[in-house]
């Protein structure tokens, strides 16, 4: 066969291949870092009512409501996160803030009123429950791209939507998971399933994005589960009365605050 027979049978061969991991479209930090984006940095800041409720092995529902603040100091960078709980009466008035800081621990502080203290979560902390549900403080705010290495794994579809399959490794030792796949919307970029790891090839938890509705013309997940597999219970997270870019003041993100609750933004 003659070199150039060769050469245009090759190129054939290569333009006819599905992209590569390395190829733009399928960049898995880029991915994750555009997911990340749409579902924690939604607008420069947002307010929303929250319903959780905590279902355990036996079908006992425990249901907690709670309003949320969110304020982006920097896109993809400094943020800040306020919850003001609302119901049940044990953790009624309770709330929790974060200061999330890219390349550094966050900084957490819970306000218990039943013992009027403010206490600062320890950034070991982060992988521990929510106010006893299956999702973890660092699940309310979100892991940050950059604490993870990514892995392009395929396209795919899942539940009707074409997806991006990601699999993540924390850089860093840790105690949340070994690994995790991650089902990234093509369309939206909102992340539509995480299964997390631990040990072997069955997850732990799996979170899944229910219900997505757009609000104000940004795609937000309005309805999240999340699958503790491990102790065979759930938590769902039903968002509602969302508003972008409210205009809510740095100042509210205070210790200060957290015993007194700003009744301009939350009602």
């Amino acid at each position: 066969m003659k070199i150039g027979t060769i050469i245009t049978a090759a190129a054939i061969l290569f333009t006819s291949l599905p992209a590569l991991a390395g190829d733009s479209e399928h960049d898995p930090e880029a991915l994750m870092k555009e997911s990340h984006m749409a579902m924690f940095y939604a607008a420069d800041d947002g307010i929303s009512e929250v319903e959780m409720k905590i279902v355990n092995s036996k079908g006992k529902e425990r249901v907690r409501q709670f309003a949320m603040l969110r304020l982006d100091v920097e896109e993809g960078g400094k943020q800040m996160y306020y919850t003001y709980f609302r119901k049940p009466h044990d953790v009624s008035r309770l709330t929790f803030m974060v200061h999330k800081l890219p390349q550094e621990n966050d900084s957490r502080w819970l306000y218990i009123p039943s013992v009027d203290l403010i206490k600062r979560i320890s950034s070991d902390d982060k992988g521990s429950s929510f106010v006893g549900s299956d999702f973890t403080y660092e699940d309310v705010s979100g892991r940050h791209w950059t604490e993870d290495t990514h892995t392009f794994v395929r396209e795919d579809e899942y539940n009707g939507r074409g997806v991006y399959v990601i699999e993540s490794k924390p850089v860093e030792k840790y105690k949340g998971f070994t690994r995790k796949i991650t089902l990234i919307d093509r369309e939206n970029h909102l992340v539509l399933r995480e299964e997390y790891y631990k040990k072997g090839d069955s997850p732990e938890r799996v979170f899944t994005a229910e219900k997505v509705e757009t609000i104000d013309g940004i795609a937000t997940s309005t309805f999240r589960r999340m699958e503790n597999l491990k102790k065979n219970q759930y938590t769902t997270v039903e968002f509602s009365d969302i508003r972008y870019d409210v205009g809510i003041d740095e100042s509210v993100f205070t210790e200060r605050s957290l015993k007194n609750p700003p009744r301009e933004y939350i009602r």
